[in-house]
């Protein structure tokens, strides 16, 4: 075999090789810089209580999608695991399998996602007020080279100055929470947002104030990013 061809053969093997090695998981450092206690939650990952100052670090697998990390208030758990929050509460359960009940203020995140003529390997990445507000959150990659966005923020008192009709105790719903209907949850075809949506955009313009709303609110970094979420920044 020449040399061209020797080269040749192990540039392509070490090209093949390439294609089967897997995507690292990526890490998310969770920290409650609030003042009370939250009980941190995350689908997928489970649950931990976090007093002040605390953290809480997860590793979520490459290719996951419809993740969210949020923070529960007002929660009281038996030494079993089971009991119940104020908000964001997982079916009593302290280490959660499933979303929350609103209020809460969520990180999404799907990570690796593609699809084929339009993008590779990128994460998508918002915070969500379309479950309501309970803390303020920031939610960032810990390297930003590629992101479209260093950060995103939601720290304005929205539980302070939430609209009567929208007020619950621990937090702020969003509407379509309250009146579950077709004008705010966008169940059914396009909607768009109205005067208590725009409550939520008008204080968070990086987050979801209804379903769709997309073009201002949902970002993308290079696969193999890793993140942090932090409550009350």
């Amino acid at each position: 075999m020449s040399l061209i061809k020797t080269m040749s053969f192990f540039f392509f093997s070490f090209v093949i090789a390439l294609c089967f090695i897997p995507a690292h998981a990526a890490r998310f450092d969770i920290t409650n810089q609030c003042r009370d206690t939250v009980w941190a939650a995350a689908v997928p990952g489970g649950g931990k209580q976090l007093n002040s100052g605390e953290s809480w670090t997860i590793d979520v697998p490459a290719g996951t999608a419809k993740s969210r990390i949020w923070a529960r208030t007002g929660c009281s758990f038996d030494g079993s695991g089971h009991g119940g929050c104020q908000t964001g509460d997982c079916e009593g359960l302290l280490e959660c399998q499933k979303y929350g009940s609103p209020p809460n203020t969520l990180a999404e995140f799907a990570l690796n996602q593609n699809s084929p003529g339009y993008y590779t390997n990128l994460d998508f990445v918002d915070i969500s007020l379309v479950d309501g507000f309970n803390v303020p959150m920031d939610f960032s990659p810990t390297i930003s080279n590629g992101c479209q966005r260093g950060s995103i923020t939601c720290t304005a008192d929205i539980n302070g100055q939430c609209p009567n009709e929208l007020r619950t105790q621990g937090g702020c719903n969003n509407p379509c929470t309250v009146y579950k209907t077709d004008q705010y949850c966008c169940n059914s075809g396009p909607c768009g947002s109205t005067p208590l949506s725009k409550f939520f955009k008008d204080r968070c313009p990086d987050a979801y104030s209804y379903p769709q709303d997309d073009p201002t609110s949902l970002f993308t970094c290079p696969g193999g990013t890793n993140y942090r979420v932090v409550f009350c920044p």
